[in-house]
C-alpha cells in the first residue's frame, strides 16, 4: 500500500476535568495530577509531503504565536523527520480555530495532530508509543492529544497516561475573555502562593467518579484558579458569572484565562452563552467528545 502525500486532520482543544499541583521537583518543574477530556472545538491541518525542510502557514489565531521555529508543531514535524531519516520534508497549513493561551491546549494538540501526520507520510514508521514519547519532549499535555483517548487520568509530567472510559458527550460553553494568561506565568504565581510546597500524593478516583457529569462537578477544582484569579479578577468574576447558569461543571480551563461549563442540555448552554454578552467574553458553544481524535 503507498503512502499518502498529505493527510488532512484536525487537532482537538480539550478541558481539564481536574488538576492538582502535587510537586515541584529540584528542576523547578511541577509535577501535577489531572483528568484531561476532548472538545469537539478543533483547529484544521493538512500537512504536504515536500522535497526537504518544513514550513507552516496559519490563518488565525492573532499575532501571539510567536516565531515560527518555534510553534510546537514545526518542531514536532522536526522530530518525526528526524526519528525517520530526513526523506522528505513538509508543508503544514493551519487553520486557528482554538483560542490561543486560553489553556485549552491549542499549540499541544497541533503539535500531536502534525507527529501523527507526518508519521502518516513516512508510513508509519514511528509505534504510536514512540510518537507519545516523541510528544512529551515538546510538552506535558501533548502525550494526551497523542494517545487517541477522548478522556485520560495524567499525572508526572504527563508521561503517566491512563485512559479511561469518556462520559457522555455534553453541551460544553468556552467563555474566552479579553485578557490571556501564559502558563510560565500561572505556575510562577502558584509557586509564589506555595514557596515551599508539601510534596502531596495523587487523589483516590474510581470508573464512577468520572461517569457523570453530575459526579465529575463534585471532584476537586482547578488548583490555578486561586492564583490566576488573584491576579485577574476579571476571571473570577466570569467563573462566578458562569457557574450562576447552573451548568453541571465549570472550571478554569488549564492555567486559563478561558472558562468552560458543561450543561445538560444545549438549550442549557445556548441561554447561558446568551447571558454573557460580547464585551465579557467570547462564547465558543462546543461539545465534549466520546471517540479520540486521533
Amino acid at each position: 500500500m503507498s503512502t499518502p502525500d498529505r493527510v488532512r486532520t484536525e487537532a482537538h482543544a480539550k478541558l481539564n476535568l481536574l488538576l492538582r499541583i502535587l510537586a515541584r521537583d529540584s528542576t523547578g518543574y511541577h509535577q501535577i495530577e489531572t483528568v484531561f477530556q476532548l472538545l469537539d472545538l478543533a483547529d484544521e491541518m493538512e500537512v504536504v509531503r515536500t522535497a526537504h525542510g518544513v514550513t507552516l502557514e496559519v490563518q488565525g489565531g492573532g499575532p501571539d504565536l510567536g516565531p515560527v521555529d518555534d510553534n510546537l508543531a514545526v518542531r514536532a514535524a522536526h522530530l518525526v523527520l528526524e526519528a525517520t531519516g530526513k526523506k522528505f520534508g513538509v508543508a503544514i497549513s493551519l487553520v486557528k480555530q482554538i483560542p490561543v493561551r486560553a489553556g485549552l491546549g491549542g499549540g499541544s494538540s497541533d503539535a500531536a495532530a502534525v507527529l501523527h501526520a507526518v508519521n502518516t507520510l513516512a508510513g508509519g514508521a514511528v509505534p504510536r508509543h514512540e510518537l507519545q514519547h516523541l510528544g512529551l519532549r515538546l510538552g506535558a499535555d501533548v502525550p494526551f492529544f497523542a494517545s487517541a483517548a477522548a478522556t485520560a487520568l495524567a499525572w508526572g509530567r504527563g508521561e503517566r497516561l491512563f485512559r479511561l472510559a469518556a462520559p457522555p458527550a455534553a453541551p460544553t460553553l468556552v467563555a474566552v475573555p479579553k485578557v490571556t494568561v501564559s502558563t510560565p506565568d500561572a505556575y510562577r504565581w502558584w509557586d509564589e502562593m506555595h514557596p515551599e510546597p508539601a510534596t502531596r500524593g495523587p487523589v483516590v478516583l474510581d470508573a464512577e467518579a468520572l461517569a457523570t457529569w453530575g459526579s465529575i462537578g463534585r471532584l476537586g477544582g482547578n488548583e490555578f484558579e486561586v492564583p490566576v484569579f488573584s491576579r485577574h479578577p476579571s476571571l473570577r468574576a466570569l467563573f462566578e458569572r458562569l457557574a450562576a447558569t447552573g451548568p453541571l461543571w465549570v472550571r478554569l480551563c488549564g492555567s486559563g484565562a478561558a472558562v468552560a461549563a458543561v450543561y445538560r442540555s444545549a438549550r442549557d448552554r445556548d441561554d447561558a452563552a446568551l447571558t454573557l454578552g460580547s464585551n465579557v467574553a467570547t462564547a465558543i458553544t462546543t461539545m465534549t467528545r466520546v471517540q479520540p481524535g486521533n
